[in-house]
């Protein structure tokens, strides 16, 4: 099931049967527009910390596509290298540095309404990480993929420290699923080409 809002930010829910190929339709469909805008590398910015249960997603998703390989393509973030609020300014930098044109994919793990727990968000721009747990840090991303894991609006920190590790599973096995399928998809239609090193 999907929902769209106002913004432009659309909902999964990860529970229905539908949910791998909406999600994979959306995410086709914005970094072929990227693609065709003249991006010339993918960047995947796994934002989180192994060391929260909530906040594990992006390291999950991160470890889950890491062996992916193709020309332009670029992961950060993982359960072993984790990009979280003490590095993200200087793994930015990197990116800039290091990747030709980039189209950046934040992922993160959010906090939201109760009914939305166990929701994937998707869609256009930058996300302000840390938010959630009152930390300043940059926007990042040209577009988003998060995942709502618990409810939040009181002691949000706390929150994510008891947040169940079957929700987060549950949520990162679909996004690294999606993204693993339109990888394959793209190199498929002759949208990338195979064969590079992974940051």
């Amino acid at each position: 099931m999907l929902i769209k809002t106002a913004a432009g930010q659309q909902y999964i829910n990860v529970n229905s049967t539908t949910a791998f190929q909406c999600f994979t339709d959306v995410l086709h469909a914005h970094i072929t527009k990227a693609l065709g805008d003249g991006r010339r590398s993918l960047v995947f910015v796994c934002i989180g910390t192994d060391r929260s249960t909530g906040d594990s997603l992006g390291p999950l998703i991160g470890h889950k596509i890491s062996g992916l390989k193709a020309k332009g393509l670029h992961i950060y973030g993982n359960l072993e290298h984790p990009v979280h609020a003490k590095n993200l300014d200087e793994i930015m930098k990197r990116i800039t540095n290091d990747c030709d044109n980039p189209f950046v994919i934040a992922i993160d793990a959010c906090l939201g309404s109760m009914e939305h727990v166990g929701w994937i968000g998707i869609g256009e721009g930058p996300i302000k990480p840390g938010s959630g747990v009152n930390k300043e840090l940059a926007p990042v991303g040209d577009m988003f993929v998060t995942g709502i894991v618990n409810f939040g609006g009181f002691m949000d920190f706390l929150v994510l420290q008891n947040t169940r590790l079957h929700i987060v599973m549950k949520i990162a096995d679909l996004i690294a699923t999606g993204i693993r399928f339109v990888m394959w998809k793209l190199e498929k239609d002759g949208e990338t080409l195979p064969s590079s090193e992974i940051s």
